[in-house]
């Protein structure tokens, strides 16, 4: 039985305010978000789409898939895209201890930073799963580091999941300002091959434009 919701209630955001769930926005702006890459048989599949919609994503990126694949990061970054830390070993935050959790995200920032240019915005931080403990939200804040959770987590990943199935959980849930979870990588590829392009293409049709996280926080 699935326990997280397609779109996170506004309790939730409510007991943990240090966690970025969404942005307040009066205009037709959404967020695409794409965690576990760079993959090189899925990711450059998700730039072309995106750039036929003139889209812009934020990835969370693997710091082990950094460095194994890092022409196609470097390609997230020419397309202009934004990057963010998703550990280096996609780590449940549950299952480990503050020290060596924030080691690995370490890790994966070294991997980040060695390819990215320098720049002014914070680092941006998404958890695997979801799953952080106080301690280590802290101590990642400390560093400062912006965690970044979500307004709609589409479920592409689920093999019980129909393709049609997880384009509704976008097309139903999603609103102005809202953070979108889909993931670049082999599991979730049926389900986010068959959603990605109608997302961008119903919203489009709507009006919506689609930006990468940046801070001070996009504009709206």
């Amino acid at each position: 039985m699935r326990l997280v919701p397609v779109k996170i209630p506004s309790f939730i955001k409510r007991i943990f305010p240090n966690y970025v769930w969404d942005f307040s926005s009066h205009s037709k702006v959404i967020y695409l978000t794409f965690d576990d890459g760079p993959n090189p048989e899925i990711t450059p599949w998700v730039l072309d789409v995106l750039k036929r919609y003139n889209a812009k994503a934020t990835f969370f990126c693997i710091g082990d898939n950094v460095e194994k694949h890092p022409a196609v990061f470097k390609r997230v970054l020419n397309d202009g895209h934004a990057i963010g830390n998703h550990t280096h070993n996609h780590l449940r935050g549950w299952n480990i201890g503050t020290k060596n959790y924030i080691e690995n995200t370490l890790k994966a920032q070294s991997a980040i930073d060695a390819i990215t240019p320098h720049t002014a915005q914070p680092p941006l931080f998404r958890p695997p799963y979801g799953q952080i403990t106080p301690r280590q939200s802290k101590a990642l804040r400390a560093l400062g580091y912006k965690i970044i959770m979500w307004s709609v987590i589409t479920f592409d990943w689920e093999d019980y999941l129909s393709p049609e199935q997880c384009l509704n959980n976008a097309l139903k849930n999603t609103a102005d300002g809202n953070i979108i979870v889909f993931h670049d990588s082999i599991k979730a590829s049926k389900n986010m091959m068959y959603a990605l392009p109608e997302v961008l293409k119903h919203f489009s049709g709507l009006g919506y434009t689609f930006k990468a996280i940046s801070f001070s926080k996009p504009t709206t």
